[in-house]
C-alpha cells in the first residue's frame, strides 16, 4: 500500500491520498486545504482518482474538497448526519479567520457498516461519532489500515468541546476499532503523526480505562 501525507492549511491537517503500489488508482482522504498542492501531487504521481473520502465535515478536512472534486471528477463520500455541513460549511463555520469554504453535495453517503470497493481495496466504514456527530472512520480491510480523521491521534484523541462532541461517544468509537483491529494496524491521522492501534492501547493517556481490552 502506497500511502502519501500531506500536511495541508492553518491547523495542520494530515490529507492523504493512497493506492495499490505501481497503480495508477487512487483515493484521497480529507483534502482539508491547498488544493493546487493536493492536484500537482496527484498528477506527478500519475494517480486518476477513484473516490473523495470524507471522514467528517469540520473546516479544516473539507476545504479543498469542491476544488478536487471539480479537477478530477471524482465522487465524495460525506457521512450521512453531516451532509448540510458539507454543502453548506459556511453556514456552520463561525470562526471570521477562517473561510471562507466552497460547498458541495455529496455523490454518495455513509454512515457505517458499508464496504466500498475502490482503487483495488474493500474498504470498511465504522461509524466512530464523538468528536462530531457523523463522523466515520476508513478502513482498509487487508492492511489493515485505518484513516481515523479527528478520532484518534497519536498520544491524543479529538476534541468533544465543539458542537458534536461527546467524551463518552468518542471512547466508545475508540473502543469499537480496539476490539476489530489488531494492534499493527496502522492508523493514519488527522493531524500529527501516524501510530499503531497498539501504541495507542499501551501509551495514549486518554485511553487509560480502555487500556486492558
Amino acid at each position: 500500500m502506497d500511502v502519501r501525507a500531506f500536511t495541508v492549511g492553518p491547523v495542520q491537517e494530515n490529507t492523504y491520498i493512497f493506492r495499490q503500489d505501481g497503480a495508477a488508482a487512487g483515493v484521497i482522504v480529507d483534502p482539508g486545504d491547498e488544493a493546487p498542492r493536493l492536484l500537482q501531487a496527484l498528477d506527478a504521481l500519475g494517480i486518476e482518482l477513484e473516490a473523495i473520502l470524507i471522514t467528517h465535515t469540520h473546516f479544516d478536512h473539507i476545504g479543498a474538497v469542491a476544488d478536487v472534486a471539480e479537477a478530477t471528477g471524482a465522487p465524495v463520500y460525506c457521512p450521512t448526519l453531516e451532509v448540510p455541513m458539507m454543502r453548506d460549511p459556511n453556514k456552520y463555520m463561525r470562526m471570521a479567520m477562517f473561510g471562507p469554504f466552497r460547498g458541495w453535495e455529496p455523490e454518495h453517503t455513509v454512515e457505517g457498516g458499508e464496504r466500498l470497493e475502490l482503487a483495488g481495496y474493500e474498504i470498511d466504514v465504522h461509524f466512530t461519532p464523538g468528536h462530531s456527530i457523523g463522523h466515520v472512520t476508513y478502513a482498509v480491510a487487508d492492511e489493515p489500515a485505518l484513516f481515523s480523521g479527528d478520532v484518534l491521534f497519536r498520544d491524543s484523541v479529538g476534541r468533544v468541546d465543539l458542537p458534536g462532541g461527546d467524551w463518552p461517544t468518542l471512547e466508545r468509537s475508540i473502543g469499537s476499532l480496539l476490539d476489530a483491529y489488531p494492534d499493527d494496524a496502522q492508523v493514519y491521522p488527522g493531524h500529527m503523526a501516524v501510530t499503531t492501534l497498539g501504541r495507542e492501547r499501551a501509551q495514549n493517556p486518554f485511553l487509560a480505562e480502555l487500556a486492558g481490552r
